[in-house]
């Protein structure tokens, strides 16, 4: 399935807009940091590396709502580290829901039941939980136990509580198809998340595990196996067609790391959240400074096994609203 249609319906909104305005380069979705600090060390993530000065500081909610104004960034996933250490991460929400965003908040969920009473659904809200496999593997990811059997609480009391429930899941060379099966399959049936985010594993260069990352041809294999048999239509993914194929190898696409810019505590990160090339001061220095030729699969050695949605679903989604076929494809669910 493709992802939701209100969702859909907007960023086709979103994209005919800046045809109509003839901009190359656009902003689709903005991550943004507004913390680096974490209630975890999981081995697949860096932000823990920074100085300790730069672990207390939070942003300014002013700041945080300005960045997103700057970009036009039609979405916004609030990350980090931990999002709900951010004393007024609540508040931020609000503004960006005032002013018309779609709004995810990424989360490990440990924390959430605590703080679950500062937010109220709403229909452009959702959690993003992480969930990176069943229970073994997903403790394992996180470097502590019990952590899966918190987050699956946590999801099922927002659940009950009426908000939007959806998980990000993060595979790494030791995932077989059968491990993306079971875990998919749980969120989708048992769980009952409404959607649910996938990405290959990209050698981000602060984590602490730099033995396990997925290479192009591993990708290709092990979605390809997972998504056989009819179980990529039944399974909530919340990904265009296109991204979903790019994952199994049937097309192949350039990396447009312009469409999510990422924010944080530094400034605008060139030239991804995954890459660390330093900082502009601003969304127009980020777009007209940076030379975005170099990087991607064949011009950056260190893109050569990148495969991450935070590269690539943009070029799909820009693929999707250019081709009629692919459009229709997408609004019947892929």
């Amino acid at each position: 399935m493709a992802m939701p249609l209100r969702q859909s319906m907007r960023l086709g909104a979103f994209l005919f807009k800046q045809k109509l305005l003839r901009r190359e380069k656009f902003a689709l979705l903005l991550e943004l940091e507004p913390l680096f600090a974490c209630n975890l060390s999981c081995a697949g993530c860096g932000k823990i590396q920074h100085p300790a000065a730069l672990l207390k500081q939070r942003m300014p909610v002013e700041q945080a709502v300005a960045a997103a104004e700057e970009c036009g960034a039609p979405m916004v996933s609030i990350a980090g580290g931990e999002p709900l250490m951010h004393p007024q991460v609540d508040e931020i929400v609000r503004r960006l829901l005032a002013r018309r965003k779609i709004v995810f908040l990424c989360t490990n969920a440990v924390l959430l039941p605590k703080h679950l009473h500062r937010f109220a659904p709403h229909r452009d809200f959702a959690w993003m939980v992480h969930i990176d496999g069943l229970r073994e593997r997903h403790d394992a990811s996180v470097c502590k136990q019990g952590v899966f059997d918190d987050a699956v609480a946590a999801i099922r009391q927002a659940q009950a509580a009426g908000f939007r429930v959806m998980t990000n899941t993060t595979f790494f060379d030791t995932d077989t198809p059968g491990d993306v099966i079971d875990v998919l399959d749980y969120l989708n049936d048992e769980l009952g998340v409404e959607n649910m985010q996938i990405s290959p594993a990209f050698a981000y260069g602060k984590a602490p595990d730099q033995d396990h990352w997925l290479g192009v041809e591993a990708t290709r294999g092990l979605f390809a196996t997972a998504f056989a048999d009819g179980r990529r239509e039944r399974w909530r993914l919340n990904h265009s067609p296109l991204f979903l194929d790019f994952l199994a190898g049937k097309v192949d696409f350039r990396c447009t790391a312009w469409g999510i810019p990422s924010y944080s505590l530094k400034g605008w990160q060139r030239p991804c959240y995954l890459l660390d090339d330093g900082y502009a001061a601003t969304y127009r220095e980020l777009l007209e400074d940076t030379d975005w030729s170099r990087f991607g699969r064949g011009r950056d050695p260190r893109c050569a096994n990148c495969m991450a949605h935070c590269g690539y679903e943009p070029t799909a989604v820009i693929a999707t609203a250019s081709s009629l076929r692919q459009t229709l494809r997408a609004a019947v669910g892929g």
